[in-house]
């Protein structure tokens, strides 16, 4: 052993020299203090991955199962999925980190790169599917996945493009032409839903689900399976209901799809919006009828809400849609903002992206829906 300790302590290419006892004090001392910095190390490295991440239950989430688990190119028939464990990815892997994901989900729809992956405080598990809910905290899907903006007091105007999901070429159009201030509404009988909703977040847009409400002349005039019927059993319209919101995740709000009739009768709304307003959502009123009482229902519940002023392709010509957009631009510099809806077709879609950049040069803010919502919780709108 003393031999073997020499031939390390000593220069490669020299004869053996004979013991020096002060040179291996002070090797050995040398020696000591190396160690003791050594474990000093070790301990502090312990002590600064525990104190690293303080876990609390709502910023706290599991190893993310991968991306491909959310459905992609789902029938519209069937729900996309019936356990949320096998739909809601939580977090890219590349921001994992030894098992642990810790983020603010608030900050999802500012960073467009998890803007897709829903909170799962804000889910919750049913036959049907994931369903919004408020978290145990508080926060509501209206809040979580609201789209940022300036918060700026000019002229503001929020549109609303619906029937996403129908067309699949209709569909990418709207999310990859109309600017991502633009919302969107998917059909809830469309294909793909999760998987264009996926698309439309990262691509920085709010989305909102459209609700099939009867119209008048109903069977005759009828927006499809699932309508919410005044004359129906609560059970009946809460199990539909329950089907449309479903459908996909990440979502601020609802909106209506015709139901004239629906929204003329108290008892009908009544039930809609105690459930949007236990869920934590908006709603959206196209505004095409003048009986429609969701405004009056919508203070009285507690639920966000918005009125549209005009439908801007009821004339589905180039020259109509541009006037529409040209007066909601007037009404927004008169009343401070506007609210417009419309459809993904390729007109639409054409006139609102051609329009969106000249607006901006005259200083109109695009504004996501939920920056101009009557919010009865918070006391504040428009």
């Amino acid at each position: 052993m003393e031999s073997a300790r020499n031939e390390l302590d000593e220069p490669l290419g020299r004869d053996e020299q004979p013991p020096q006892p002060k040179r291996r004090l002070l090797a050995s001392a040398v020696f000591l203090l190396f160690c003791a910095a050594a474990a000093i190390g070790v301990f502090g490295t312990i002590a600064l991955k525990e104190g690293t991440a303080p876990q609390s239950p709502s910023t706290v989430q599991a190893e993310p199962k991968a991306e491909h688990q959310i459905a992609a190119g789902e029938e519209a028939s069937e729900p996309e999925t019936s356990k949320v464990e096998s739909a809601l990815p939580e977090q890219p892997p590349s921001i994992t980190q030894v098992g642990l994901v810790i983020r603010d989900p608030a900050e999802s729809a500012k960073n467009l790169r998890v803007a897709h992956l829903p909170d799962r405080a804000l889910i919750e598990q049913s036959e049907l599917g994931p369903l919004p809910v408020r978290a145990a905290d508080g926060r509501r899907p209206f809040d979580v996945y609201a789209r940022p903006w300036s918060g700026a007091r000019g002229a503001r105007i929020a549109i609303v493009i619906g029937g996403l999901g129908i067309s699949q070429t209709g569909t990418q159009d709207a999310i990859k032409k109309l600017p991502p201030e633009i919302t969107l509404a998917f059909a809830p009988l469309g294909n793909s839903l999760m998987r264009w909703m996926q698309e439309a977040r990262r691509d920085g847009h709010e989305v909102i689900m459209q609700v099939p409400l009867e119209p008048i002349g109903y069977p005759s005039t009828n927006p499809g399976r699932y309508t919410l019927l005044t004359g129906a059993g609560a059970d009946k319209n809460l199990e539909n209901l329950r089907w449309v919101l479903s459908r996909i995740t990440n979502y601020t709000g609802v909106m209506n799809y015709m139901g004239a009739r629906f929204t003329a009768d108290r008892k009908a709304m009544d039930l809609l919006f105690n459930e949007l307003g236990q869920r934590g959502l908006l709603y959206f009123d196209d505004g095409m009828s003048a009986r429609s009482l969701a405004e009056e229902v919508a203070l009285a519940k507690g639920v966000p809400f918005v009125a549209g002023d005009d439908v801007i392709d009821q004339d589905r010509e180039r020259g109509a849609i541009l006037g529409k957009l040209d007066e909601l631009e007037r009404t927004a510099r008169a009343k401070g903002f506007a609210v417009g809806s419309g459809i993904a077709l390729n007109t639409t879609i054409d006139a609102v992206s051609s329009w969106a950049g000249e607006a901006r040069k005259r200083g109109v803010e695009l504004v996501p829906i939920s920056a101009v919502a009557v919010d009865p919780e918070k006391g504040e709108g428009g």
